[in-house]
């Protein structure tokens, strides 16, 4: 089969499509035909040298599929059949024409998406969901600020905290942008971060009040400004390190307000936590997309031998929604 593989950490010119064979799918594993694969900010951060795959994971880059069920692993339970249609979690994988993955990390296409597109939920379903409703336990009337609003993660935690019943604020980086997330995905209040400060922005558009959970993919550079942000009792949960590892925390602001900060991943969660996530998932995002509720957002495709013009459609930061590959 085909998969891609990183030579050595740098740009995307370091992405190398090669013939392999293909994987055998282990103990309580499906083998799955992949149709597409999503990339995330997690492949970027691999293929730079930043984030390795965790112990036993595939060194092939991707973390999401879609595609058809080809076979088995001993000892698995759950009732699929082989040419499924189906979308996997994986640790790692994915770009590449088969994986083998966990099957409580696989879950049935939901109804009315066809199998291209399914590629783009897996990962930012799993991520939003366990982070917005299992980790923060965002409630209907509170406010959510989202950061980097028109990316995968930010285009489906606008949809899902507004099917919650959550007021929205979202950051972007240009007006263009902001529009997007306000006309197109629905978002209360939508702020321009490379204009004006976006603690100051927030309350002085929800009256005077900050945000009770913030979903930061942004890491130290934000901590400050999202502490100032956060309301009473707010929660911060960080899932993402795109501007940096180390910052200074206001424990004095933190504990006048009774907040929180929150840090979590994903892609190294045991099994067991993958699946319970994706059941959540199933029960409480799949619907939502079944009825239109939440639109899966593809920005574009690319065939899989064009990998590296898809990394560098990424890195561009144009896009407004998920790139995928197709095999």
């Amino acid at each position: 089969m085909k998969a891609v593989y990183i030579t050595e950490p740098g740009g995307p010119e370091v992405l190398e499509v090669r013939d392999v064979d293909a994987p055998v799918p282990g103990q309580g594993e499906v083998l799955i035909d992949v149709v597409a694969a999503g990339l995330n900010r997690a492949d970027v951060q691999q293929r730079r040298g930043f984030y390795p795959p965790p112990p036993g994971a595939s060194e092939i880059p991707g973390l999401e599929v879609s595609g058809r069920i080809a076979g088995f692993g001993p000892g698995v339970s759950k009732p699929f059949s082989i040419g499924d249609k189906v979308v996997a979690l994986l640790a790692g994988g994915g770009y590449a024409q088969q994986v083998a993955v966990p099957a409580e990390q696989v879950l049935r296409v939901p109804d009315g998406v066809d199998l291209v597109t399914a590629a783009s939920l897996p990962e930012v379903a799993a991520t939003v969901y366990s982070n917005l409703v299992m980790t923060a336990q965002l409630q209907p009337g509170e406010t959510v600020l989202i950061h980097g609003a028109t990316g995968g993660i930010g285009t489906m935690a606008i949809q899902l905290a507004k099917a919650l019943g959550a007021k929205v604020a979202a950051t972007a980086g240009s007006d263009e942008k902001v529009s997007t997330a306000k006309a197109f995905l629905g978002a209360d209040i939508a702020i321009n971060y490379a204009e004006e400060s976006f603690p100051e922005s927030l309350r002085r558009q929800n009256g005077g009040k900050g945000a009770d959970v913030i979903l930061d993919v942004v890491g130290a550079k934000y901590l400050p400004q999202n502490v100032d942000a956060l309301a009473e009792y707010g929660r911060l949960v960080v899932i993402g390190l795109q501007g940096g590892t180390k910052g200074e925390l206001d424990l004095g602001l933190l504990l006048k307000k009774r907040a929180a900060v929150v840090a979590t991943a994903l892609r190294p969660r045991p099994v067991a936590e993958k699946g319970a996530i994706m059941t959540a998932v199933r029960d409480g995002v799949w619907p939502l997309v079944a009825d239109g509720t939440i639109r899966p957002l593809v920005a574009k495709t690319f065939p899989l031998d064009q990998v590296r013009a898809a990394h560098r459609y990424f890195d561009s930061g144009d896009h407004v929604g998920k790139i995928l590959l197709v095999m």
